[in-house]
């Protein structure tokens, strides 16, 4: 490249992150004779090259972490250079050159992290030295002459040497502002050398063997140290020395032996971090207190307690971090919890009990670290009074309004507001009248211009806030002076102060001058001038733009046109007349129809987590099978996948060409997914023709360079290359490891508008350009990245692109992290509901989108509840639907083989099996046809029809026997069996039936206590469950109890045996207990419990039940409540407990979901016949018994379903309030495991939760 190009513009430039090992290294820096500071950093040098030596203005040379064992070479013939950074190479004694020092200007030099045993010879000369660092050596005596010549020095760091003394005459660093000695022997060295250096501002002493009799008894005189570290040492208390600091804002005593404070600390009024971690402490003194400028307090692993924090810790009031783990707190102080700027409060391995509640009030924390505290127990939030969460109005008015209620109710519900909140109100009104009174004074006083004239009726008008951040940057116009922008792609974008005057033909710009006026406040003139030549778009921009500046600007005066020719003399006169003009001009912002260009290229896809893209050249050759690449065509893009590669490689690959094309084809790409061994003929065209074979060729820890980040910098006369150090100008969480950082990803948020960039990714060099950034950088941007591309080593297929911002390239933006386009979503919903959304059409699409603008259906919650079925009604049901019965056939699972059941059986299911129940009905042929037009008529006619009996059944059999039965098989399934007997049924027993009933079948799979209750019907009440297996259970000697329940309708009837426990009673139920004997003769008693306000219908029913249920080998007996034998009874029982006497809840009890998977939040009632496997494990489960509404939490709930279930249960409770408000309801939350009584009670049968089923 030659010298007339950019290069000899070029002051500084950062060569960082290149390879430059076995002596390669860019001739082309010779050309850069301008160069000032120059970084070579990571490069793998093993010596100086030797091109340094034209770079006779070099002033600054860093070359750290590299191989070199010498600098010896050039350096002394570099007249200029002020600062050498060697640190982090492999430098020894004679490594360093002596002449270095004699240059005049050398005033910094880093040699750390090397390998030097003593100090380099005649650093004594270097007079000027303002900066050493000869830290992380293995020297072990430092010269006296060297502190009589260096008494400049303002930086010392001789830190992880092994200095066993200190020379006295360092007392004559009377200039020296930082002294860092850590990690050195200093046992014996007393240290009398500090009180002499006046202006020393940090003294770190770690790992130093300090002691209470080797430090100075005063500092007195130090008045400006500010930063102590005197950690890692063997102090037993605080020395006396540090309480006479009277500028300290950073002490760090961690890891000694202090086992108390003083009250002396309260000298330390400055004090802005305090680390006490790793000491004996016990207690703080209350003095810690007056620390008031405190803002990091760390006590880690002391021996703290709740008594040893003192109650006034509250009083810092600027305390940001504060840091306790590892110590014996139980408790925290609540005054702790006034600390309002807390950021950070780290309690982990404590004894926590609680904390208090105030700790939701600490607003601004970010870290709130109390794990390891297996006591711990989070106090309640407080209640949260906001009425929107995720986009959803929960208000009760609006939940009703959309639940359909009527305008009244409504209305009702709106002004049903407690005591509180209408006196809220109250006071709310009278504060907005006494604003309102205070406002109307100042407006008469606003009316009225000063002078007492009237405003104009232009100046009261209110004008709309816009933005114009995106165009002018915030100080514009907020100085006297001139600012010009020129329209470029239909934006304003400044123009350098060197060009001001000078105007291309085909452009258009925006002129302002700021003054100053007679008044001394800021006025200004706004011109936009218009070139003959310019396109239609700069026009109208330059005018739209220059109105837009005077708004943003609130100023008053008019945006006047000037052309070119004939500009006014107030334009002219703004540049004294002095303006030219040039030929040219930028493009038009409008786009040109062509044929677009398209470069032939090809990437190898790699990554796991976020895909990769690396250029490999465009051959055959480069394909490995284990890999995924992608050729670009332009109209036509390839993903070709190898024959050992991962299908999520391929499906990201194609996700990945889906966003070129739709970002950069316009859509009007074609894509092909490729499988190795079937390519076309045209993908083997474009690389040159089909390799013999596809071999493994990429290294299995291949990994390309670390991308490196430019900003050009342009100023009055020269070009700058800094490096973006992203690996640390980026906030991470937590710290990474070293080996961790050259893989770090970038982020888009380091790109500034304003500036232009190259991103130099070896194989790829791309340009971006900001969207406000100066015409002049982006041309020297062009230019300098062509040479850099030209001046490093790189592969031929290579490439220098540019990106404007806003149209970058999709391979660009694969480079950053998480940049990319984002799908805003509505987390109420599942992803399928999202989906769905295109490409619907009519009524489906009108219903869609009715369905997304509701996001909540809380309707359920507005529906009163379901009343019970009259006995009557049911038992007329229950006859019908067995009237229909012809006949039923009972089936038991046995081992692998479903048996016939017995018919004495039939009723008596056991927990741990399966059964199979096959029913034909009758289906009399008049009601086929009607009942294919309305199906509510088939009851009324039923009842007609039942009166003919069997003899016009056995008539319509003969008639069509083909036609007028139905089969129905119901599968039963025990809540402890397991699916084996389902499966067994549907490849064994269920195709019996159907090539026995063809096309007449039909199979109703149901579980324990979800029964149809067409099937309940057919036990005529009598439907008993026991636990256990059939058989296994017969020989059992154990006393069993039975509860009878009507869930709703007589006939949800069950008699299901619980735990055998007498505080499961209830006066308002019956209940069957089976005590057996071990006679033979008489095998035991059974009694029939009936309490005393039951239902004489189920008391009746009971003892059906008991007669049978058991035969005449055992005793029967009903007892009603209080009548109890002492003898049997309570013994069989156990012992006598107290039990519930009412069942109050059975009127009251409701069972509500809630869940999102219907793509938004809806709730949705369970019938009343609901049991405990209805708790859906996934969803939020609402029960209301009339006093509480419990809210429980399966234990795979998601965080969004708990938010909005809450806000649905406060909805309810708010609106049952109104409807009942003698009975308030109170909310409980319920997890999963932790029911208590009253919850239980509400489900017949409650047991362990069913376990997931193989």
């Amino acid at each position: 490249m030659e010298a007339t190009g950019v290069l000899p513009f070029v002051r500084g430039v950062d060569l960082s992150g290149n390879d430059f090992k076995g002596g390669y290294f860019p001739e082309n820096v010779k050309a850069m004779t301008s160069l000032r500071w120059l970084k070579l950093n990571r490069t793998g040098l093993c010596y100086l090259p030797e091109e340094l030596a034209a770079l006779q203005k070099l002033e600054h040379l860093s070359v750290s972490h590299n191989n070199l064992t010498t600098l010896h070479g050039e350096l002394s013939s570099l007249p200029s250079l002020r600062a050498i950074v060697a640190r982090a190479n492999s430098l020894k004694n004679s490594g360093v050159p002596d002449d270095i020092f004699k240059l005049d200007d050398l005033s910094v030099l880093d040699l750390s992290y090397n390998q030097l045993t003593e100090c380099p010879r005649e650093l004594e000369n270097a007079k000027n030295m303002l900066v050493l660092n000869l830290s992380h050596n293995s020297i072990d005596t430092i010269p006296n002459q060297l502190f009589i010549n260096l008494t400049d020095l303002l930086y010392l760091d001789l830190s992880e040497n092994r200095l066993e003394s200190l020379p006295p005459q360092m007392r004559r660093l009377v200039h020296l502002q930082t002294l860092v000695l850590n990690g050195n022997p200093l046992l014996h060295a007393q240290l009398r050398q500090l009180p002499a250096l006046m202006a020393l501002q940090t003294l770190h002493l770690r790992n130093t063997q300090r002691t209470q009799s080797n430090l100075p008894t005063s500092l007195e005189g130090l008045s400006n140290l500010a930063d102590v570290d005197l950690s890692c040492n063997d102090l037993t208390r605080v020395p006396e020395c540090l309480y006479t600091l009277p500028s300290l804002r950073r002490l760090n005593l961690s890891s000694n032996q202090i086992s108390e404070l003083s009250l002396c600390i309260d000298q330390w009024v400055h004090v802005e971090t305090l680390n006490l971690s790793r000491n004996q402490l016990t207690s703080l003194p209350s003095a810690i207190c007056k620390l008031t400028k405190l803002k990091k307090l760390y006590l880690n692993s002391n021996k703290l307690d709740f008594d040893g924090l003192p109650s006034g810790i509250g009083k810092l009031a600027s305390l940001e971090e504060f840091m306790a783990a590892n110590n014996n707190l139980e408790l925290i102080p609540e005054s702790l919890c006034r600390c309002t700027k807390l950021r950070k409060l780290v309690l982990n391995k404590n004894r926590l009990v609680t904390l208090p509640e105030a700790i939701h009030f600490l607003t601004e924390i970010e870290v709130l670290d109390v794990r390891e505290n297996p006591s711990l127990v989070m106090p309640p939030k407080p209640a949260d009074r906001a009425a929107e969460w995720y986009n959803i109005d929960f208000s009760l008015q609006n939940q009703l309004r959309l639940a359909g209620a009527s305008p009244a109710t409504v209305a009702a519900a709106a002004a049903g507001l407690s005591q509180d909140d209408q006196a809220k109100q109250v006071l709310k009104g009278m504060s907005d009248v006494a604003q309102e009174k205070n406002k109307k004074p100042e407006e008469s006083t606003d009316a009225r211009a000063p002078g007492g004239k009237t405003r104009r009726w232009d100046q009261g008008l209110e004008k709309p806030r816009l933005d114009y951040s995106e165009f002018f940057t915030e100080d514009v116009g907020q100085l006297p002076g001139l600012t010009i922008w020129q329209i470029e792609n239909f934006v304003p974008v400044l123009v350098e102060e060197a060009f001001h005057g000078k105007f291309y033909e085909a452009d258009c710009y925006i002129v302002l001058k700021t003054f100053l006026d007679d008044s001394g406040s800021l006025n200004w003139e706004i011109y936009y001038w218009i070139g003959g030549e310019a396109t239609l778009d700069k026009k109208a921009c330059s005018a739209i733009h220059a109105v837009n500046l005077r708004n943003y600007l609130g100023a008053e005066c008019r945006t006047v046109r000037e052309e070119m020719g004939d500009e006014s003399e107030e334009f002219l006169q703004v540049f004294d007349n002095d303006i030219s003009y040039i030929e040219g001009g930028t493009a038009s912002g409008f786009y040109t129809v062509e044929d677009t260009h398209y470069v032939t290229r090809m990437y190898r896809v790699y990554g796991k987590k976020n895909i990769k893209l690396e250029p490999v050249p465009l051959k055959g050759a480069s394909l490995d099978p284990r890999f995924v690449f992608l050729l670009d065509r332009g109209l036509d893009i390839y993903v070709w996948r190898g024959a050992q590669a991962t299908l999520s490689s391929t499906t990201k690959a194609r996700l990945f060409a889906e966003k070129i094309n739709k970002n950069e084809r316009k859509g009007k790409a074609e894509i092909t997914l490729l499988v190795q061994g079937q390519e076309p003929p045209e993908f083997w065209e474009a690389l040159g023709g089909e390799p013999s074979e596809i071999k493994k060729h990429v290294p299995d820890d291949f990994w390309p360079p670390q991308p490196k980040l430019y900003k050009v910098g342009l100023g009055l006369g020269y070009l700058e290359l800094p490096q973006i150090n992203y690996k640390l100008s980026v906030e991470h969480k937590t710290r990474p490891k070293v080996e961790l950082l050259p893989r770090m990803r970038l982020l888009q948020s380091l790109l500034d508008t304003r500036c232009v960039y190259i991103l130099d990714c070896w194989s790829d060099v791309f340009i971006w350009l900001g969207r406000k950034s100066p015409r002049l950088v982006r041309a020297a941007a062009l230019k300098l990245g062509q040479e850099l591309c030209g001046m490093l080593h790189r592969p031929r297929h290579a490439s220098v692109s540019r990106s404007l911002e806003g149209t970058e390239a999709q391979v660009f933006k694969a480079k950053f992290k998480n940049w990319d386009d984002v799908l805003t979503v509505d987390y109420t919903r599942n992803a399928e509901a999202v989906l769905q959304g295109p490409g619907l059409t009519g009524k489906v699409k009108r219903d869609a989108e009715k369905k997304d603008q509701m996001k909540a259906d809380l309707t359920a919650l507005f529906l009163p509840r379901q009343p019970p079925m009259a006995l009557a009604e049911a038992e007329q049901l229950m006859e019908e639907w067995n009237e229909d019965l012809d006949g039923m056939e009972g089936f038991v699972l046995e081992g692998k083989k479903f048996a016939r059941l017995p018919e004495e059986e039939f009723g008596h299911f056991y927990t741990q099996d399966c059964y199979v129940f096959l029913c034909r009905y009758w289906v009399p042929v008049e009601y086929e046809e009607e009942e294919e037009k309305k199906e509510e008529k088939e009851e009324e006619k039923a009842g007609a029809e039942g009166k003919e009996g069997e003899e016009a059944a056995a008539e319509a059999e003969e008639k069509q026997p083909e036609e007028d039965f139905q089969c129905i098989v119901y599968f039963w399934q025990g809540r402890e069996a397991s699916n084996m007997g389902w499966l067994t049924f549907t490849f064994s027993l269920q195709k019996k039936f159907e090539s026995l009933f063809p096309g007449k079948l039909e199979v109703v799979r149901m579980t324990q206590q979800q029964e149809n209750p067409k099937f309940l019907s057919h036990f005529k009440r009598k439907f008993i469950i026991h636990r256990g297996k059939r058989k296994a259970s017969q020989g059992t000697l154990q006393p069993s109890l039975y509860q009878i329940r009507t869930n709703g309708s007589a006939l949800c009837t069950r008699c299901i045996q619980i735990n055998t426990d007498s505080g499961l009673l209830n006066s308002e139920f019956c209940f069957i207990l089976k005590v057996p004997f071990e006679s033979e003769d008489n095998q035991g008693i059974v009694y029939a419990w009936v309490g005393r306000a039951s239902d004489p219908d189920e008391a009746k029913l009971a003892e059906d039940i008991l007669n049978t249920m058991f035969d005449t080998s055992y005793s029967k007996q009903v007892i009603n409540e209080g009548e109890e034998p002492e003898n049997f009874f309570w013994v069989g029982i156990g012992a006598q407990k107290p039990y519930d006497d009412d069942a109050e809840y059975m009127k009251h009890t409701r069972l509500f979901r809630c869940s999102n998977e219907k793509g938004y939040f809806a709730v949705t009632e369970k019938c009343s016949d609901f049991c405990q496997d209805d708790l859906a494990d996934d969803d939020i489960m609402l029960l209301d018994n009339g006093q509480e509404v419990y809210m429980w939490v399966g234990t795979q709930t998601s965080q969004v379903e708990i938010k909005l279930s809450l806000k649905a249960c406060q909805v309810y409770i708010q609106h049952m309030r109104s409807k009942e408000h003698e009975q308030p309801r109170r909310l409980r939350l319920v997890r999963k495991g932790n029911e208590q009584h009253a919850f239980t009670r509400c489900f017949h049968a409650w047991s362990t939760f069913r376990k997931s089923l193989a």
